[in-house]
């Protein structure tokens, strides 16, 4: 891949910041990205390096920006399976399985969804991070469903920028034991870091942790259990497990937040991404994409009803 050379010209009467020029000519990078190659030599002002983000462009500047290709991740892409709801030139919509990691992390070098992309799609590669390409936003290892991928830097800032204004909506299915207090509401409550078990998260405290909204309500009622319908309003690690146990009725198969031994047959946490209302780049109207419930999901849901 060769590297995008992009050149224009200001010509305000005024004058302006270079990395706030550069941000309203070339909208697909972050103003930290365009700030990066600012800083490293990849934007000339009249011929010569831009000395800083900040330096102001004077009326008649020509400004030529260089983009090298996105830096190799070092990680090989593996044939893993993909079950692809959609795809098109800007992004591909996975239906996630459960026991899947989405990027690499510690005791995950292999085996992840990235990994997986990457095997089916080299070009992404890069995309948004090195060790996470493509990533916009995760699920939980044991959590399925529907999971969106960038496929180029104008695709992921376009992405991003919806989940960080919170204009995408997403629906989960969550089998819960027992019951929440009403059959629907809204969940308020602050997640962070738990104090005492590092590598778990917690409700806390107003400002100890980060706002967390989640949205409700009650699909089916079962004698020991509940199908309820989530739409997280923000994206916090862990969310909707979380507030399942706040509210009294843990995930079925949550160990880490629920019960340490399942109440059906399960041998993962009962929680699905089923349905993702999103606008994709060069479009306005907003598309819905769903994903079936897996088999294990739906063996569940029918042990649940027949104890009923």
């Amino acid at each position: 891949m060769t590297d995008r050379i992009e050149n224009f010209h200001f010509h305000e009467s005024q004058p302006q910041r270079l990395d706030k020029f550069l941000v309203q000519r070339l909208p697909e990078f972050s103003r930290a990205r365009l700030q990066g190659l600012i800083a490293d030599g990849f934007v000339l002002v009249n011929g010569q390096a831009a000395k800083k983000s900040g330096q102001m462009l004077e009326s008649g500047a020509n400004v030529e920006v260089r983009v090298p290709p996105p830096a190799p991740s070092g990680l090989i892409g593996e044939k893993i399976p993909l079950d692809i709801v959609f795809e098109n030139d800007d992004l591909l919509i996975v239906n996630k399985p459960a026991g899947m990691v989405v990027h690499p992390a510690a005791g995950h070098e292999t085996g992840t969804l990235v990994h997986a992309v990457l095997g089916y799609e080299p070009e992404i590669e890069g995309i948004g991070g090195e060790e996470r390409p493509g990533v916009v936003h995760r699920l939980d290892k044991e959590t399925s469903g529907l999971i969106v991928l960038a496929k180029n830097e104008r695709a992921h800032r376009w992405l991003q920028d919806q989940f960080r204004l919170r204009t995408v909506e997403k629906t989960y299915l969550a089998l819960v034991d027992g019951a929440p207090p009403t059959p629907s509401g809204r969940v308020e409550a602050s997640i962070g870091r738990d104090p005492l078990h590092r590598k778990k998260m917690a409700v806390r405290p107003p400002g100890k942790g980060r706002e967390a909204v989640s949205e409700y309500k009650t699909l089916e009622s079962f004698k020991n259990h509940t199908l309820l319908e989530f739409h997280p309003q923000t994206g916090r690690t862990h969310q909707i497990r979380l507030h399942c146990a706040f509210l009294g009725c843990p995930i079925v198969g949550d160990a880490i937040y629920g019960r340490k031994k399942s109440t059906l047959d399960l041998k993962r946490h009962f929680l699905h991404a089923a349905k993702l209302k999103i606008v994709l780049p060069k479009e306005k109207q907003a598309r819905i994409f769903e994903a079936a419930l897996p088999a294990e999901l739906i063996a569940a849901l029918e042990q649940a009803r027949k104890e009923s």
